[in-house]
């Protein structure tokens, strides 16, 4: 960058909006993978924790291990196993969601009010029933917060992504930005990673008000 240049070339955004557009859908996608494989595992194990209580402390310990692992640290305990891949990150982003979405689907399995469970039993629903029918609507609420502060963390840590050669927002900032020194490119990777983070989290809000409008009308 010379003394003469502006800090932000908008004549270099307008000229380049497909490759930003290109950048923000890779983005966007691994976002979604992650969150989305994430979610099916921390269910998964939730469930396990339901039937077995004695699992939660195991499972949440090594969760919570994984999501104290510095990202950089995780990748290179990763890509001797996987290579420097797109695998590789999805399976560190992935382990980073596990902390957050299994505490929340637990906790919301155990806001489910007892006496709830034990009318639901009585009018003889199974397990299985038991489950899609009463808990999973009535924990909706905490569940779809915990996916909420999954996503939007998960949309930040896909930048970190760049510096294993990943695309996405994040390579504006490195390749294009801090590499060439060029200003431009690490705003426009900054400010679309936020501005992702924010309509996730905005997205998040309105569907937890569309799948739990009980929710609304009790605080009415």
């Amino acid at each position: 960058m010379t003394p003469d240049e502006p800090f932000i070339r908008w004549d270099w955004i307008v000229a380049n909006l497909d490759d930003i557009g290109e950048r923000t859908w890779e983005h966007v996608l691994m976002t979604v993978i992650a969150v989305v494989v994430g979610f099916v595992i921390s269910f998964s194990l939730s469930l396990l924790i339901v039937r077995r209580r004695r699992l939660y402390g195991p499972i949440i310990g090594l969760s919570g291990l994984l999501y104290a692992i510095p990202s950089l640290g995780l990748f290179a305990l990763l890509i001797p196993l996987t290579g420097v891949t797109l695998l590789t990150a999805e399976v560190a982003l992935v382990s980073y969601t596990l902390l957050i979405l299994v505490r929340n689907i637990v906790a919301g399995f155990d806001g489910v009010p007892r006496d709830v469970l034990e009318s639901a039993v009585g009018m003889g629903y199974g397990p299985w029933q038991l489950l899609w029918r009463v808990q999973l609507p009535l924990a909706l609420p905490t569940i779809v917060a915990g996916l909420r502060i999954a996503t939007v963390t998960t949309v930040g840590l896909v930048a970190v992504t760049a510096l294993i050669g990943q695309s996405n927002l994040g390579s504006l900032i490195v390749q294009r930005g801090i590499r060439a020194s060029f200003p431009t490119a690490i705003m426009v990777g900054a400010f679309g990673s936020v501005l992702l983070g924010l309509l996730a989290d905005l997205g998040f809000v309105a569907l937890q008000r569309r799948l739990t409008p009980w929710t609304r009308a009790r605080s009415g």
